[in-house]
């Protein structure tokens, strides 16, 4: 007897931590650098095992750098954008299940904040005085000089928890971005993408 699934739809909210990090080519050395994220999700169930989840979320991606031959020398950066994700959504169990997402991700770049020890201002001051042509601390450019859209590929594992009050997805996520955060024919950077490692917690709750 062939088994009737009715589509189901949720809405939810969530947030949670975010390990970032960009990918320079050349190379930058880094250190962890811990942000966060949140945001409105919705998902939609149009088959056993599979459906679609979108979200809208404000997340805050960066790196900070390390230095090792100056203990004075600091610089941190968070660029905030508002991501929009796209996944396939594939779970397995009923009150209890195992899920996976994976998808595109859209992302528009709105703000930052960056700190920069005063150490280090004064070195790249003296060095660009002395070489006014050579491109000293690119990535230390102001956000005018950034694509303020990025874009890449998301997946994530995690656990759906089904319950009287509500639905609670716990997963691990992973961003891989194919986009540059500098146009690399001025900055000098062949390979300037984010990556980051979250945790998130969504809560749903069903529509119909």
């Amino acid at each position: 007897q062939k088994e009737n699934l009715r589509n189901e739809l949720y809405f939810g909210a969530g947030g949670g931590g975010v390990m970032a990090s960009v990918d320079f080519v050349p190379s930058i050395q880094q250190t962890p650098y811990y942000l966060y994220q949140g945001g409105i999700a919705a998902k939609y169930i149009s088959e056993k095992h599979l459906g679609l989840v979108t979200e809208l979320n404000l997340t805050r991606k960066g790196w900070r750098e390390e230095f090792t031959s100056s203990d004075d020398f600091s610089y941190e950066r968070a660029l905030t954008y508002i991501d929009i994700p796209f996944m396939t959504h594939v779970y397995f169990g009923n009150n209890t299940r195992f899920i996976i997402n994976a998808g595109p991700q859209v992302s528009v770049l709105i703000g930052e904040n960056s700190t920069m020890s005063q150490a280090l201002a004064d070195d790249l001051n003296a060095r660009r005085e002395a070489n006014p042509t050579a491109r000293i601390g690119v990535q230390y450019s102001s956000m005018s000089e950034m694509k303020r859209v990025d874009y890449g590929l998301i997946g994530g594992i995690g656990m759906e928890l089904r319950t009287g009050i509500g639905i609670f997805n716990i997963e691990g996520r992973y961003y891989f971005g194919l986009g540059d955060i500098f146009p690399s024919s001025r900055s000098g950077f062949s390979r300037s993408a984010h990556r980051t490692i979250a945790a998130k917690l969504t809560y749903y709750i069903r529509i119909r």
